[in-house]
């Protein structure tokens, strides 16, 4: 049975967008994209969901702890299950917030050194190889309850999918840009509206199938 393992942050492990008040709330599995994603590529496909709210691509928050550093997230996540057949990775939205002062191009390094560790040989073994999907987040905007938090985040993440789609075709891997698909919701300026989940979930299947 042909394996997905879904690598990200919030928008993966499915939070809503916040509303009146900064209370984290999870989708549940039948709006999930990632789950959603399951079901239109069919019965004999497993899942693992590997979403953690506030995950960057490779930097350690000074706020919510190092943890959040995806290099560390993606060999414990390789390292614990398998043999996967493909890995999304959709990153980048964090690091579009004000404390870390990432420019596009640091962000596109970050996906870059989590390729790496994906692709080393002894890891790609144990998996007995796997393909790799980049997805490059929508953009995010000031907008909501986070504003505050992702002050001149619209232009850099604007600038994200060209870099990021250069890369993946330097690298040969496959690329979706999930801004072509959906927007963030504009209550928080960050996080997936319930039909946003669904079009993305469509959109990675096909891509992936």
């Amino acid at each position: 049975m042909p394996t997905l393992l879904a690598f990200g942050d919030s928008n993966t492990h499915g939070t809503a967008p916040f509303r009146d008040e900064r209370i984290s709330q999870r989708f549940d599995a039948q709006t999930r994209w990632p789950t959603l994603a399951l079901r239109t590529l069919g019965p004999n496909w497993t899942l693992v969901e590997e979403g953690l709210p506030g995950r960057t691509t490779a930097l350690p928050d000074p706020v919510m702890g190092t943890h959040m550093d995806g290099r560390e997230g993606l060999k414990i996540a390789l390292a614990s299950h398998g043999p996967i057949d493909w890995l999304t990775i959709m990153l980048g939205t964090n690091d579009v917030k004000a404390r870390f002062g990432a420019t596009p191009a640091t962000i596109v390094a970050g996906i870059a050194a989590l390729v790496d560790i994906a692709m080393q040989a002894d890891m790609q073994d144990r998996h007995r190889g796997f393909k790799i999907l980049l997805i490059c987040p929508p953009v995010a905007i000031e907008a909501g309850l986070l504003a505050d938090e992702f002050i001149g985040c619209e232009a850099k993440s604007r600038a994200l999918a060209p870099l990021l789609a250069s890369y993946a075709t330097a690298r040969g891997l496959h690329f979706l840009n999930a801004g072509d698909h959906i927007t963030a919701s504009p209550s928080d300026g960050i996080h997936f509206e319930p039909d946003s989940h669904a079009t993305l979930a469509g959109a990675v299947a096909a891509a992936i199938s």
